[in-house]
């Protein structure tokens, strides 16, 4: 009944949800007769769709209950075969609930969906989740895809967050928004005729999404209390609270023990601002500090700190360990109870340690956070503990220095008494470590419910808390113990003494011997606060909780943060570690290996070398993050939007220099030894290239600093001196000519812009949809080809048309072509002489824009994409997928020929392109992919064969030959600066420059001498000039014969016709040669002839021939005869360019 109402209905759906026409449809529905008893109102009618992929075969079920999967409601099982066309499940909650009161019923999860101005359907995140609902499946390839929004029929999607998830997240699964082409385009029979109903790829994000629903049942997530300051509060706080604070405001003094807490806090203040900044600019991950800076600065400093992070967390636990075993080992030792001696001790006691440590951590997140706040706990009443005792001044603690709070004490202890070589940096230095773990938060960041909000709340929170209990202590302790004390009860003074200097002497005791050296004292005694508090084993229990909350954060942290590394495949020798097994994800081989780097430190068991280098590590990874910030804000990225407010570029780059200024003054060697391995894993970073793209603002400065100097570079005039061929190539797809490619970027690279136009000619629908697919897919390949150019495609009529828009609109600013690049048409005798006009117009097109023209031309030909077909018909056996591949249409109308321009590619051409695509994994090499050794592919011909090696040779090492420049015409020098740049190339730098001209017979000493004068005064090196007096000399009458038998089908012979029928064969075939043409560039004709004989003489053993070209007046000249010119004059050679600048001075020999 209810499918039967739907069907009436059409595609509004069975419930309108707009303010006035809710009676109607209560009627409506009283009508339907399946739907009584449905609330009114908005508030149960949860309007909204999710995208399921079905079969292509499968029908439409209606009225099929069906249980939603997880909390998204994606079927999972259907999306393997179900290549491509969505279904639209429209859940309507109401349908299945009698009333609305009911458990289980749509009023449980009303409130859901609100109506703004005008009936606007607001969804929240709550109403992401559906449980045991009707859904209605509306296919795609129907009239019932349009979809409800706002009540009216359309296919347009309201805004929502599950249109912009990347993969399948906790909340909910992807949703697949209309695209526009299926809103846009003309409707069909067959709307999506590539199988994808978004005109996209199935990309392996969109099937996961389809097919993964995520159990969150079970997974531990903290909040900010527990997830972050907690650990922030026990990894900042360390062993110096307890045994160095006093021993550092001995040294100090009180004034200047605040002044080195300050310091150190601002650090990390300023540290944590930027780390709140940054977990606030979009959703966080696991990884911590790895993950903020590597997606914020890219992999290569990501990838760089991430590793040094994750080693340096792993050697902490290490150091705090050891400080633990220590304490242990003094207790021992206090009792007489040493089972060995103290360092075998040490290693025994941190050895069970560490072993206790990992059961703790493998036992689950839970537990470790369970046993954080008991040890939270104990430091804490140590704390108050040493607060209470500093009232209680007993007369037993007296001798030892301790004398309560004392104006005299307070004043004597302000200022410093450096000993012992010790300065304030050194001090500093000591000190510092202890305010470092301020990521220990944001390094579980993966197993936090919020990470945007606890990170900065946590953090910040926790440097507060944390600065106040030291800058406490710090003045508490300086205000009650002097500096000396012989701990001796017999000094004290009996009799008033005059000439009192001291405290202690004013307090009525005599610690003037201990210049000779004491055992108590703030100076000399690292227990002074043992000594003070009121019960002194829990300040030992403190110094226990302190050393082993750290070593458990550090444990925790380590393979969480190298576990992120590993998933993002930088470091592939590490893919093993990436696993993570249980609910939690947890990476157990992770911690394995932490524990054996931590337990083979332990076993050093002498870690004041390690310690300085672990801080410079902590301080290199914060160094990056503030400098990730301001980075950030420098490249202006509209994605940098911080949800976090109170930070500051400026502030942050300060907070960069200063972490990097801390680094030497804790220790200058571990500084640079830091420096040297960050540098060295970026660089080997940069060298691999992971193939990962994380929107980092890395790529928004590098654009920002492109467009910057760009429009910079707009306001510059054109100087002679700064010239450099910018050339247009017309390619086609770039892999089809790779001889002419590799030749063009030989005097391109690194000097001028390099522009590869292809002309997409055929169907516009079919063409506009290649345009997209093939520009990313092309300009992959240049890059991984190491081509320094870019991929311009078109779509137009014809290859006229197409050149035309690339040479008017190709290019930025200054960056635009002046040099149209063309391959020879070396088939042009045998296709239809209107490609040639169409070829030969593409030349007039160029002079008429004052662009430069190279023809280059290769005996063998240029295009090799016929014989990547043949390698794609082989394979087609061996690759099942290949057959899902073959889906384009050839239609440039044409044979595939060995042309040399950009006509559009045959669909061999790009079918053998896809199939490289997947089946070589992108490790594609210049070469054509036709492969010689291949068992599979016939044997080619020996004209291919050539052709194959041909293509192949300007990526070679060019030998000791030469480059034979034929300067015949003054075309403003471009005939000559090709030539020279070439040989600024390392491939060509053995090649030397041979310059032939035209001469008189009678003058060639003197030509020869005025052009050595020109290309010395050039600075270009030549080995010879040799001057030409014979160029006017007639032709053999054998090659005059072969021209005249190479034109005679082209040719008008208007003579032999009557005038009416000459005029109209003209008339429609322009490119025919009149005999009055003929004859009017006869002698234009014999010089080509001439020319060509002159080369064969004195250019055939040449590497390559650069030589003017020559110029056909527009309209006078027809396209058959030009090319005839151009036939004549270059068949039969070495590789040839045929030059012709614009006329406009490209050199110059003024500085």
């Amino acid at each position: 009944m209810e499918g039967k109402q739907q069907q009436e209905l059409g595609p509004l759906g069975p419930a309108v949800s707009t303010g006035d026409d809710r009676r109607s449809e209560e009627g409506r529905d009283a009508a339907g007769g399946g739907t009584q008893g449905r609330p009114l109102g908005p508030t149960p009618s949860q309007s909204r769709f999710q995208v399921d992929l079905v079969a292509e075969g499968a029908g439409r079920p209606v009225d099929e209950p069906r249980k939603a999967s997880g909390e998204g409601g994606v079927a999972g099982k259907g999306s393997e075969e179900a290549k491509g066309r969505f279904r639209v499940n429209f859940v309507d909650p109401s349908a299945s609930d009698e009333s609305p009161g009911e458990p289980g019923g749509g009023s449980s999860e009303g409130g859901n969906v609100s109506f703004q101005n005008g009936g606007d359907t607001v969804l929240s995140e709550g109403s992401l989740h559906s449980g045991g609902h009707h859904h209605y499946y509306y296919d795609t390839h129907t009239n019932t895809y349009y979809l409800r929004t706002f009540g009216h029929n359309t296919m347009d999607a309201v805004p929502r967050i599950d249109y912009y998830r990347h993969t399948a997240a906790d909340l909910g699964e992807k949703l697949i928004r209309p695209s526009l082409a299926e809103l846009h385009d003309e409707l069909d029979k067959e709307p999506f005729e590539d199988g994808y109903a978004n005109g996209e790829e199935g990309t392996p994000a969109g099937e996961a999404s389809a097919t993964y629903t995520p159990d969150s049942k079970g997974v531990v997530k903290f909040g900010w209390i527990k997830g972050v300051l907690v650990r922030c509060m026990l990894n900042i706080w360390g062993v110096m609270l307890f045994i160095r604070l006093s021993w550092i405001v001995g040294q100090a003094g009180i004034g200047l023990s605040v002044l080195v807490i300050g310091m150190a806090t601002v650090v990390t203040t300023i540290t944590g601002l930027s780390t709140s900044a940054i977990a606030t600019n979009g959703f966080v991950r696991g990884g911590g500090a790895y993950y903020l800076i590597s997606r914020s600065l890219g992999p290569e400093f990501g990838g760089a700190i991430g590793l040094i992070f994750a080693f340096a967390n792993a050697v902490a636990v290490a150091m705090y360990v050891v400080g633990f075993a220590e304490t242990v080992v003094e207790l021992l030792k206090e009792n007489g109870t040493l089972m060995i001696d103290e360092m075998n001790d040490i290693r025994i006691i941190g050895a069970i340690t560490v072993v206790v440590l990992l059961g703790i951590s493998v036992a689950g997140m839970e537990w470790e956070a369970k046993a954080q706040i008991v040890l939270l706990v104990i430091l804490i009443l140590a704390i108050g503990d040493f607060v209470i005792g500093t009232f209680i001044p007993l007369d037993s603690k007296k001798p030892k220095g301790f004398f309560g709070y004392k104006a005299e004490i307070f004043m004597e202890n302000f200022g410093p008494d450096f000993r012992d070589e010790e300065t304030f940096f050194s001090v500093f230095a000591i000190f510092f470590p202890a305010a470092t773990g301020i990521l220990a938060g944001a390094n579980i960041s993966g197993d936090l419910a919020d990470p945007q909000s606890a990170i900065p709340r946590g953090t910040l929170l926790a440097i507060l808390i944390t600065t106040l209990v030291y800058v406490g202590i710090a003045v508490s302790v300086g205000s009650c113990v002097v500096r000396d004390a012989t701990g001796n009860v017999n000094n004290t003074i009996v009799t008033e003494l005059t000439n009192c200097t001291t405290a202690a002497c004013k307090l009525n005791y005599d610690f003037s011997s201990c210049q000779t050296g004491c055992h108590y004292g703030l100076m000399n005694n690292f227990q002074v606060m043992s000594m003070v508090s009121g019960f002194a084993p829990l300040i030992t229990a403190g110094i226990f909780s302190a050393t082993l909350s750290s070593a458990l954060a550090s444990l925790v942290s380590a393979p969480k943060i190298f576990q992120a590394l590993c998933k993002d495949n930088i470091y592939p020798g590490f893919q093993m570690f990436a696993r993570g097994y249980g609910k939690n994800n947890e990476p157990l081989r992770g911690y394995l290996l932490t524990f054996l780097i931590a337990l083979g430190f332990i076993l050093i068991a002498e870690l004041n070398v390690i310690a300085p280098i672990i801080s410079n590590f902590f301080l290199a990874s914060y160094a990056l993050i503030n400098f990730s910030v301001f980075h950030a804000s420098l490249a202006k990225s509209p994605g940098w939007r911080p949800a976090f407010k109170y930070y500051n570029m400026w502030i942050s780059l300060v907070g960069a220099i200063l972490c990097c200024i801390v680094m030497f003054v804790i220790n200058w060697w571990a500084a640079l030894l830091t420096y040297v391995i960050v540098l060295g894993l970026y660089i080997y970073v940069t060298y691999k290239k992971p193939d990962v793209n994380w929107g980092s603002s890395t790529q928004a400065l590098t654009y920002l600093n492109a467009l910057q100097h760009s429009i910079r570079l707009s306001g510059v005039e054109d100087h002679v001196k700064n010239f450099r061929p910018q050339c247009l190539i017309m390619t086609g797809a770039p892999n089809a000519r790779p001889a002419l490619l590799h030749l063009v970027h030989a005097f391109t690279k690194n000097v001028g812009l390099m522009i590869c136009g292809h002309v997409h000619m055929g169907p516009r629908r079919q063409a506009i949809k290649e345009l997209s697919t093939d520009l990313a897919k092309y300009q992959r390949w240049l890059i991984k080809n190491k081509m320094k150019a870019f991929y311009a495609p078109v779509h137009a009529e014809d290859l006229r048309d197409g050149g035309q828009y690339l040479m008017q609109a190709a290019g930025l600013g200054r960056m635009r072509p002046n040099t149209l690049v063309v391959g020879f048409k070396k088939n042009w005798r045998q296709g239809d002489m209107r490609d040639v006009e169409t070829y030969i117009n593409l030349f007039h097109d160029a002079f008429d824009i004052q662009y430069g023209v190279v023809v280059i031309r290769l005996k063998e030909g240029l295009d090799v994409s016929h014989l990547q077909g043949q390698e794609l018909l082989s394979s087609q056996e061996k690759s099942p997928c290949t057959k899902d591949v073959i889906v384009k249409v050839d239609y440039s109308k044409k044979t595939e020929t060995d042309t040399s321009i950009a006509f559009a590619p045959s669909s061999s051409e790009r079918t053998s392109a896809l199939h490289k695509e997947e089946n070589e994994d992108g490790k594609t090499t210049t070469q054509p992919l036709l492969k010689k050794d291949s068992k599979s592919t016939s044997p080619l011909n020996l004209a291919d064969q050539r052709l194959l090696d041909a293509s192949t040779q300007f990526q070679k090492k060019q030998g000791k030959s030469n480059i034979d420049v034929w300067w015949l015409f003054d075309d403003g020098g471009l005939t000559l600066l090709i030539p020279y740049l070439i040989t600024t190339k390392k491939k060509w730098k053995d090649c030397k420059i041979r310059v032939f001209i035209g001469g008189k017979i009678n003058r060639i000493d003197h030509d020869r001498r005025a052009m050595a004068t020109l290309l010395s005064k050039f600075r270009i090196d030549f080995s010879d000039i040799m001057v030409l007096g014979d160029i006017n000399t007639k032709p053999k009458k054998e090659n005059i014969a072969a021209f005249e038998e190479m034109i005679e089908p082209f040719r008008l012979h208007e003579d032999d016709k009557e005038q009416e029928a000459a005029d109209k064969l003209k008339e429609d075939e322009p490119w025919r040669i009149t005999d009055n043409e003929l004859e009017l560039y006869k002698t234009k004709t014999y010089r080509q002839i001439r020319l060509n004989e002159l080369l064969k003489e004195h250019s055939s053993m040449a590497n390559i021939i650069v030589m003017s070209l020559p110029v056909a007046r527009k309209g006078a000249v027809s396209s058959a005869l030009y090319m005839a010119w151009l036939e004549a004059l270059s068949k039969d050679l070495p590789p040839v360019l045929l030059v012709r600048g614009n006329h406009q001075s490209v050199l110059t020999f003024y500085s």
